[in-house]
């Protein structure tokens, strides 16, 4: 007899947000995980990655102690195999808990295996079919591979390889300019590998444009970017990469120890036979959601990365928890409602973003003013002796709401939350000036933007 569930989960990531507090309220649970527990965030993303990069981080402290008169020996050493081995004991104990925690409540059965749907509301996992009266498709994103030729076959590295990876490469070319590609070659780099980043347009491209100009100016100092460079093969012989490309109708080649594949991400929803029982994709295989995050088959819903509106563990935590409390916690049915997302890329420089970015706002032919201070511009700044970065906020002229803030620099992952806290309460560039902001602290940087925003306001034009 087939088993029945209330509820199946898959993906153990961010839909514990679902499963987690409905096993709890008694609801017969099914997790199913092909991979380890806790999802991409914890095993091969946010988690692992931040505990690689906060030494990287302190290892561009070291090298440029020199600034704040500050002498050291050079040739400081990075342990490397003892740092990534820390980061994935640490990972793999958090995710072994959550294990022993699913095995422990009598309301949840943890399935190891890959699903695939096989009738309405039918799911086969490791061979046997299991259903459920709801459905909850978490199952996140991959590496996206592309295809050049001579790569399949080599020992190339992902994200997720980069973070298990024990043994620090004295070079490394890295294919793609997005945050992953960012993130991890800082992190490399800083500790001692030479990084080569080969990338098709631009680096975080997606960025307000001011701030991607900003970042690809200061992040090539520390790495050799070439733009507009378009892999064309890949060799690997005698335990080196060679990786053929074009760059301005030009072709060069160059070599390395480790190759990094960042090159994007792919939906994981395409390996669970969703035509089966009519979950509709679109064309890049994201699944086709509702406002009320339902699939095209009723009872069955999908959240977080693999419904590619967003890619950030706290959106689908986000999402969960909408999920959740109109489906199992009596709250009203609407349209779910996205506050203002925000994001960071923990590189060097850090950048951090919420809200609208210029090009956008221009693109909507919304009236608009521009406030951007300089770190350099204010007395932390002064402190930290900065070269680079700055806070640009966006705001509507009518009514001088703030439409979005961009901060790239020092601490911008945690700046940029008093500008999330301002957006979330529909706050206006006076309410940001009625403010009160520790002096000297890095956030007057954000109300000095502010200051900014509010002349050319005065002076009707669009900055100062």
């Amino acid at each position: 007899m087939m088993k029945h569930f209330d509820i199946i989960t898959i993906g153990s990531g961010g839909g514990a947000k679902i499963s987690s507090p409905a096993a709890f309220m008694g609801h017969k649970v099914a997790i199913i995980e092909k991979d380890q527990p806790g999802g991409t965030c914890l095993n091969r993303g946010c988690i692992p990655s931040k505990m690689l990069i906060h030494p990287a981080d302190v290892a561009v402290q070291i090298k440029e102690a020199h600034r704040f008169d500050i002498r050291h020996n050079p040739a400081f050493k990075v342990d490397f195999a003892k740092l990534v081995s820390r980061i994935s004991a640490t990972v793999d104990g958090d995710s072994d808990k959550i294990t022993a925690s699913y095995s422990q409540h009598p309301n949840i059965t943890y399935i190891k295996g890959e699903a695939k749907f096989i009738g309405h509301k039918i799911l086969q996992v490791n061979g046997e079919p299991i259903t459920a009266d709801k459905i909850f498709i978490a199952a996140g994103t991959r590496p996206t591979i592309p295809d050049i030729p001579g790569l399949e076959g080599t020992p190339f590295m992902t994200s997720t390889e980069a973070l298990r990876n024990t043994s620090l490469p004295e070079s490394m070319i890295i294919l793609g300019g997005g945050y992953i590609a960012c993130e991890l070659g800082h992190a490399y780099g800083a500790l001692g590998t030479k990084t080569y980043f080969l990338v098709r347009s631009s680096l975080l491209r997606h960025e307000d444009t001011e701030v991607s100009a900003e970042f690809q100016k200061v992040f090539s100092q520390y790495h050799d970017v070439r733009l507009g460079a378009v892999p064309t093969k890949v060799e690997y012989t005698n335990n080196q990469f060679t990786v053929h490309y074009t760059q301005n109708e030009k072709k060069f080649s160059l070599n390395a120890q480790a190759l990094l594949i960042a090159a994007g991400i792919s939906s994981n929803a395409d390996t669970l036979d969703c035509i089966n029982i009519g979950i509709e994709l679109n064309s890049a295989n994201f699944i086709k959601v509702n406002e009320y995050l339902e699939t095209t088959v009723p009872g069955v819903y999908a959240l977080g990365d693999c419904i590619g509106k967003y890619f950030f563990r706290h959106s689908v935590n986000f999402e969960g928890e909408y999920l959740f409390d109109y489906i199992f916690g009596g709250k009203p049915k609407t349209p779910i409602h996205y506050p203002p997302m925000p994001h960071a890329v923990f590189t060097h420089p850090q950048v951090a973003a919420v809200g609208a970015t210029e090009q956008e706002l221009k693109a909507k032919a919304i009236d608009y003013v521009v406030g951007l201070n300089p770190y350099q511009s204010s007395a932390m700044g002064m402190a930290l002796l900065s070269e680079h970065g700055f806070c640009k906020l966006l705001f509507e002229r009518k009514t001088r709401r703030m439409l979005g803030g961009h901060i790239i620099g020092d601490e911008a992952s945690n700046m940029i939350h008093m500008v999330i806290a301002y957006m979330n309460m529909n706050a206006t560039l006076d309410d940001m000036l009625r403010t009160i902001y520790i002096h000297p602290a890095l956030p007057e940087i954000v109300r000095n933007a502010t200051r900014k925003a509010k002349t050319a306001l005065d002076k009707n034009v669009i900055r100062v």
